[in-house]
């Protein structure tokens, strides 16, 4: 699988995209430079993914820093190492707690390899992640995004790119999850670059920042 690795894979789909579809070229024009931003796979990065699930980028950082000092540095062990009352604490609704340790024991039990993961076909990926309870599309596709790098994933459940893409494109009202999913459709092969570029559109001319990870 061709991965996004580098901010020459990052140049080179925006290239393309600009092919694929006349209307991205002034949106590229627009968005200036599309960070890369890649994490290493493995269960700290999907937690931090799962943080920031239904929050705003400053919660989700705040939740992670707490998280940190409750844990000493956050794995499996030392999430399922805490009590309820601990994660409570830590700032964690009930929810985000228990996907938390879902996760952590199907990865201690090795029924959830977050490494192998990044080799598969995006649906397989997708399909095993959210087989867990509390782990849905857009955390699932997020960390394909930036955990494996995968070339052709777009999270068209995302507020944030629904917004931007509705914006950019002056549609008359910002599509919906469904819709934009059509339509990142003919951005394929290079719908990771897509997400990133109306991402950082977003940032740019919308002036919000709600990238799910930090560069």
């Amino acid at each position: 699988m061709r991965r996004i690795d580098s901010t020459d894979d990052i140049a080179e789909g925006l290239l393309a995209l600009g092919q694929i579809d006349g209307r991205l070229t002034r949106v590229i024009e627009l968005a200036g430079p599309v960070p890369l931003r890649r994490k290493p796979p493995g269960y700290a990065a999907l937690a931090e993914i799962i943080l920031s699930q239904m929050v705003s980028k400053a919660s989700a950082s705040a939740l992670w820093r707490k998280l940190e000092q409750a844990t000493g540095g956050i794995s499996p062990e030392t999430i399922l190492g805490l009590s309820p009352e601990a994660l409570r604490e830590a700032g964690l609704s009930r929810t985000k707690a228990e996907t938390l340790c879902r996760v952590g024991e199907a990865v201690l039990a090795g029924d959830l390899d977050l490494e192998h993961l990044c080799n598969l076909e995006a649906r397989a990926a997708v399909r095993s992640m959210t087989a867990i309870k509390g782990v849905g599309p857009w955390t699932a596709e997020v960390y394909l995004l930036f955990c494996a790098g995968h070339p052709d994933v777009f999270p068209a459940g995302d507020v944030a790119l629904q917004s931007a893409t509705g914006h950019a494109l002056s549609m008359e009202t910002r599509p919906s999850q469904r819709d934009l999913a059509i339509l990142s459709e003919g951005w394929s092969p290079w719908r990771g670059v897509a997400a990133r570029l109306f991402w950082a559109y977003y940032a740019t001319v919308m002036r919000r920042d709600a990238t799910p990870v930090d560069a």
